[in-house]
């Protein structure tokens, strides 16, 4: 009898072994699959003017626009990074309720690091300093000027975050993490990896995979977080 129940026993624990280690690979599933998609960085044209915010921001503290020496200028991007990015994205969404400028400032224009409330740029520039503070290279972290197509003169801040994966955005009007050709995006100016005073153009063909999605509200292919444990 103890042989028997012993032998129950080992079996059942090694049932319940299989299928916790089972939970955790579908749960990593998501991830690897995002990791898994096309490694396509999106061509950068010559430099061009930065933005009038940007250039406000920097003369008011010259701190914050100094270049790092011997920055890194991409992440090489893990499942754990990865979660990472997602809850910083998320945590500036949720916490920064989008206001204009002129309704917050009284004028058409001003970067600033937002309390609650704020535009795309102070929401940008929150998940730059998060992301930063969390161990990111700033040479990674680009701000980046883009229109949604059929919507010219309409222009909107993202993050991109350049890794050995591609370059992904962080965007305030989606909890997503996509790569830059799945959104619809046109875009028009980022920050250099070298300096962030530089601001490059991009180049004006650029080469997008089949599997890019229409819009950057659309869900990803592999959607993210709930399957990485984190409620949306």
């Amino acid at each position: 009898m103890n042989g028997r129940t012993a032998a129950t026993r080992l079996r059942a624990w090694t049932l319940a072994a299989i299928a916790v280690a089972a939970v955790f690979a579908l749960d990593a599933l998501p991830a690897r699959a995002f990791l898994a998609r096309p490694a396509l960085f999106a061509a950068i044209g010559g430099p061009t003017k930065a933005p009038g915010g940007w250039l406000q921001l920097c003369a008011a503290d010259t701190d914050e626009c100094k270049p790092l020496a011997d920055q890194a200028r991409e992440v090489t991007l893990t499942p754990d990074l990865l979660q990472q990015l997602y809850e910083i994205n998320k945590y500036v969404n949720d916490r920064v309720t989008w206001t204009s400028d002129s309704e917050l400032y009284g004028k058409a224009e001003r970067w600033a690091y937002p309390l609650d409330r704020g535009d795309c740029e102070d929401m940008v520039l929150l998940k730059r300093r998060l992301l930063a503070k969390a161990g990111w290279p700033q040479g990674a972290l680009l701000i980046t000027i883009v229109e949604e197509r059929g919507q010219e003169k309409t222009r909107h801040a993202v993050l991109t975050v350049r890794s050995d994966r591609g370059e992904m955005i962080l965007d305030n009007q989606t909890p997503e993490i996509l790569f830059w050709y799945e959104t619809s995006y046109r875009y028009l100016s980022r920050q250099s990896a070298d300096d962030p005073n530089v601001w490059v153009s991009y180049g004006a063909g650029q080469t997008k995979p089949a599997t890019a999605v229409a819009s950057p509200v659309a869900p990803s292919p592999y959607p993210l977080p709930p399957p990485l444990g984190i409620k949306p």
